[in-house]
């Protein structure tokens, strides 16, 4: 089959391109506003992009409370989502108001940042303080505007529950680090292979 993204006319009952991109790790990202209000939400248009220095991002569509707290502080944290936290993080996924929190909504107790103002999930086993680098409008091929917002931070500190490092590395089997499939499927990090690459790559 083939279909074009200015009719979306593809004959199914949902869009498959997320289920196709997929699977996409999630940005749990935590943000508070200038007056301290607190605010947690999955993002599953999220990866890293750059190592040295570390740069993540996450995409929203709309701009959401995420997008708007991140503005005004120009910092947030990425948690880890993982099996055991697959209720939570689907919980904080709720349209709340504004101020209204979604770790009292969830459950879910928070934890200081070190270098950063904004708190992070503490069951989560692995969190990174971010200080903003840009916030991007997304717009397409003819310069629309998409109404998606591209967020993109320096991770400036990781926190990392030293029970999930073996032999020197972070384990993320241990871990239970789950992805977004599309839809409303998910998956777990559960088998691994490794491939070496060639001298150079």
């Amino acid at each position: 089959m083939f279909y074009d993204t200015i009719t979306y006319a593809h004959g199914l009952p949902h869009d498959p391109f997320k289920a196709i991109v997929a699977p996409r790790p999630i940005g749990w990202i935590s943000a508070c506003d200038a007056k301290g209000a607190v605010n947690l939400a999955p993002y599953s248009f999220f990866n890293a992009f750059s190592s040295r220095p570390p740069i993540i991002g996450f995409a929203s569509e709309g701009r959401k409370d995420s997008v708007a707290f991140v503005a005004e502080t120009r910092e947030f944290v990425c948690n880890l989502v993982t099996y055991a936290l697959r209720d939570a993080m689907n919980a904080t996924s709720a349209p709340l108001p504004r101020g209204e929190s979604e770790f009292d909504y969830a459950g879910l107790e928070t934890a200081p940042s070190r270098l950063i103002k904004a708190p992070r999930v503490k069951a989560s086993p692995v969190a990174l303080e971010c200080r903003l680098v840009d916030i991007i409008a997304l717009k397409d091929s003819d310069g629309k505007d998409a109404n998606s917002f591209l967020v993109l931070g320096h991770v400036v500190g990781v926190h990392i529950d030293e029970a999930y490092i073996k032999d020197g590395r972070f384990d993320l089997v241990a871990a239970g680090t789950i992805a977004r499939c599309g839809y409303s499927d998910y998956t777990v990090a559960d088998d691994l292979f490794s491939i070496t690459r060639p001298k150079g790559g």
